[in-house]
């Protein structure tokens, strides 16, 4: 089976399986010089609730990423490495679809950066984009929590799964998908890679983890989810 024919998750990184407000906020704490406990987590994306606001972005994101290693320092959001393996080895193509070239002086290292996040957790992608336009991008499901971004896909006629962060909580998205942890995310995903195995006439996998009889040395992983 070939890969144009694989069912493709477009997964955007930050919010949605890497802690990137978490780990912001410990960094701006830093940044401002006062508690982390003085820093709201009830955040939108320019950070106002912290005072930063869209003036002082582009100086703490630069701060962060050369003196804190943002891109490759964030926690992983629970269970996500674990439930992007285990649908990986059911063959689905994971294609990462990220927009974090914000600053042209510092795309070497938030690349580097990047690629050492995935590869510490063990996310087994196909493609690494980095996309402003995440539709310019081809996937059957996307996953996204910026509201921007979800909003555009819609439009397009996307198929998109939200992931409930601070961001868009206050926000309706008219016939997307949403969940707000990694459970309910994998559950998700395997629902529509069903049908979209359904659609294809292609027989499911066993079980979780486990790769189907079409799933051919070509395509399969080294190792079966959770090994290693």
């Amino acid at each position: 089976m070939s890969t144009e024919k694989r069912f493709i998750l477009g997964l955007d990184l930050d919010g949605t399986c890497a802690d990137f407000y978490g780990r912001m906020r410990e960094i701006a704490a830093v940044y401002l010089g006062c508690p982390i406990e003085d820093l709201s987590q009830d955040v939108d994306w320019s950070l106002d609730a912290w005072g930063i606001g869209e003036d002082g972005y582009e100086a703490l994101h630069r701060y962060a990423v050369t003196e804190h290693g943002l891109f490759e320092s964030m926690a992983p959001l629970l269970g996500s490495p674990e439930s992007l393996r285990r649908l990986v080895a059911e063959g689905v193509g994971l294609r990462i679809i990220t927009h974090r070239l914000i600053l042209p002086s510092l795309h070497a290292e938030t690349v580097r950066q990047t690629v050492a996040w995935l590869d510490t957790n063990r996310i087994p992608y196909w493609d690494l984009c980095f996309m402003r336009q995440k539709d310019d991008v081809d996937a059957d499901l996307y996953v996204e929590d910026s509201v921007h971004n979800i909003e555009r896909l819609l439009e397009v006629g996307a198929n998109v799964l939200v992931v409930d962060n601070p961001t868009n909580k206050s926000h309706h998205f008219e016939g997307a998908l949403r969940v707000s942890n990694w459970a309910q995310a994998e559950a998700a995903i395997r629902s529509e890679y069903r049908s979209w195995l359904n659609l294809h006439g292609l027989e499911h996998p066993a079980g979780e983890g486990v790769p189907p009889a079409w799933f051919n040395e070509g395509n399969a992983p080294p190792t079966r989810a959770g090994e290693g």
